[in-house]
């Protein structure tokens, strides 16, 4: 129960709800415990005026006998009826408040967790795989949400209704209370040991759907490949066999639940059975009225329902708790990057001194020793083998991973000071990975700003030169992305990821190898309007492409995390280094194409 004391806070919040819907919930088991004396009183009634029809046969009393008899059933009739619509209206304003309130913790929690992982940096998302941070956030808030409703409700409502239940069955006659109440223990440890089996096979099952669900989500994501390999018998068979585990762990839970309601009614029928021969004793001894077997027999009744509610609570609340202990550990984490607080106009002056980075997840050292400085209005440039850390390069430019050693100064400033929503505003960034959302491509150019206008959306796609493709589309700027914005080809979707930089007009602009798609001649187009776009901003392209590059006010060459040469095209190429002889093979493969 520890891991729930985390939700205290939102019973506190909603104290308007809880105190309301417990004091509804003792007031609809009142009006639900009283209808078992009136039926008492009732079945009295009948006992007395049928000996008494019986005793003026044949006399003109027995008519007026038999009206006071109609009329005496109507009113406890009437009586019943009432008493079970005002504890239907009760139950029906305890549902108002509890269950209500269970939906506004669920959504308070939804966005809580999802704020928090707002703020948890780069470095967790590539530690935990998305389907866990799903479920986080969906199926277990939703098992949560399942204790702070139904499972306190259900668990106020059994305690105050076994409370009465006991009291007046105990008022009335505490030998027949006592034979009555016999088989429930039993019936409270089979429920306690059934919901147990049903618990774990329910999360076997729980397990093998999300394996399952996964197996599809990625089949289908990878449809391509899947069609190119012509993988499509194997993923069939490997999909019978999973939803063939998932059938055998449900026919078990069925078997389980098939067994235990036939058990439950059982131990109910020797309750009643017990009830009525102890009662029918007592009757005979006349310590209580025929009326008290039938009041008895409606509280044992009214006793099965919550009994058979306790297994299930309890199988909540060990859910409740299994989840929220998942959601605790992510909740607590804090984030590997802190936003400082010095706020700064971007002037684009950044400074690398003696950087080091590690990553702590694969312990791969990604950058040694890295120094170079990059001054307002240049256009720096970097290239190097896959691997070599350009990616990593750009990734601490942004903040994104905190240095392992050494330090990097933005307009003298450390970076680790600056406000980072300030800083990263300031910056248009176009990652290696592509990606676009399941949304118009007007949205996705327009995502990085608030308000923007068509006249603004039209001109970075001119810039991005993605113009014409897009206007080619019979919905134009509206046409709607697929899933990872697979409607585009790979060129059209760099271009408008590029866009999407360009509209907010950056104070420095940094480009993770994000030509590498396009052609040639688009290249120069776009390199043309980012030298006229980025005229005394900063600029930082990290390419493969030579022809890309050559252009540089400064080039890094990087070699396994180390800059091996640095200079400008020229400069590079004079030097005979790494850079020339990178160059010489992209001559040669050009010449080959």
């Amino acid at each position: 129960m520890k891991h729930l004391f985390f939700l205290n806070k939102y019973f506190v919040k909603y104290k308007w709800r809880v105190i309301p819907g417990v004091l509804f919930v003792v007031i609809s088991n009142v009006f639900g415990v009283v209808p078992a004396q009136v039926i008492g009183h009732a079945f009295n009634l009948i006992t007395e005026n049928i000996a008494i029809y019986r005793l003026y046969e044949g006399f003109d009393r027995q008519a007026i006998v038999y009206d006071i008899f109609g009329y005496s059933l109507l009113f406890f009739g009437s009586l019943i009826l009432f008493l079970y619509l005002l504890r239907g209206l009760f139950l029906f304003f305890m549902r108002q408040t509890i269950i209500l309130m269970s939906r506004h913790i669920e959504f308070d929690m939804k966005n809580e967790i999802y704020a928090h992982y707002q703020k948890l940096s780069l470095g967790f998302y590539r530690r935990n795989n998305t389907g866990d941070l799903m479920n986080r956030a969906t199926e277990d808030v939703n098992r949560v949400r399942m204790y702070v409703g139904p499972a306190i409700m259900y668990a106020i409502n059994t305690t105050v209704l076994f409370c009465l239940v006991i009291y007046f069955m105990f008022s009335v006659n505490g030998t027949l209370a006592i034979y009555a109440l016999l088989p429930l223990p039993v019936l409270v440890i089979a429920i306690y040991y059934v919901n147990t089996i049903i618990n774990q096979k329910s999360e076997k099952i729980q397990e093998q759907l999300s394996r399952l669900s996964s197996f599809v989500q990625e089949r289908f994501s990878g449809i391509r490949v899947m069609k190119s390999y012509v993988r499509e018998a194997q993923a069939q068979e490997v999909f019978a066999e999973e939803s063939n585990a998932y059938r055998r762990n449900s026919m078990g839970l069925v078997k389980v639940q098939a067994f235990f309601y036939p058990t439950m009614l059982l131990l109910v029928g020797i309750s009643t059975i017990l009830t009525i021969y102890i009662g029918g004793e007592q009757v005979i001894n006349g310590a209580i009225t025929p009326g008290n077997i039938a009041e008895f027999i409606v509280y044992v009744n009214q006793l099965t329902f919550p009994v058979t509610m306790l297994g299930w609570v309890t199988t909540l609340v060990q859910r409740a708790a299994a989840s929220q202990k998942r959601i605790n550990e992510f909740l607590q984490l804090q984030p590997d990057i802190n936003s400082g607080k010095v706020e700064i106009s971007l002037n684009g002056n950044i400074t690398f001194k003696n950087v080091s980075f590690t990553y702590a997840d694969t312990g791969i050292q990604a950058l040694k020793n890295v120094n170079f400085e990059v001054k307002k209005g240049q256009f720096l440039a970097i290239i190097g083998k896959t691997g070599s850390g350009k990616s990593t390069l750009a990734n601490l430019m942004m903040r994104m991973y905190d240095v392992t050693s050494g330090e990097i100064l933005v307009d003298g400033k450390p970076l680790g000071e600056l406000d980072l929503q300030e800083y990263r505003s300031q910056i248009g960034f176009v990652p290696q990975e592509v990606f676009l959302f399941s949304d118009t491509i007007k949205n996705n150019i327009a995502f990085g700003l608030n308000t923007v206008t068509d006249e603004q959306v039209e001109q970075a796609a001119k810039d991005a030169a993605v113009y014409y493709n897009i206007v080619g589309f019979d919905q134009q700027f509206e046409t709607m992305l697929g899933e990872r914005g697979i409607t585009l080809s790979g060129g059209q979707k760099q271009r408008v990821s590029i866009a999407r930089a360009l509209i907010k007009e950056p104070r420095m602009l940094i480009f993770d190898d994000c030509l590498s798609a396009v052609d040639t001649r688009t290249e120069e187009e776009i390199l043309s309007n980012l030298g006229r776009l980025m005229k005394g901003r900063t600029s930082v392209l990290i390419a493969h492409r030579i022809s890309t590059i050559k252009n540089a006010d400064k080039i890094l060459v990087l070699d396994e995390g180390e800059i091996v040469e640095e200079g400008t095209h020229k400069e590079l190429l004079d030097l005979g280094g790494a850079y020339a002889e990178l160059y010489q093979n992209q001559l040669l493969e050009e010449e080959n194409l």
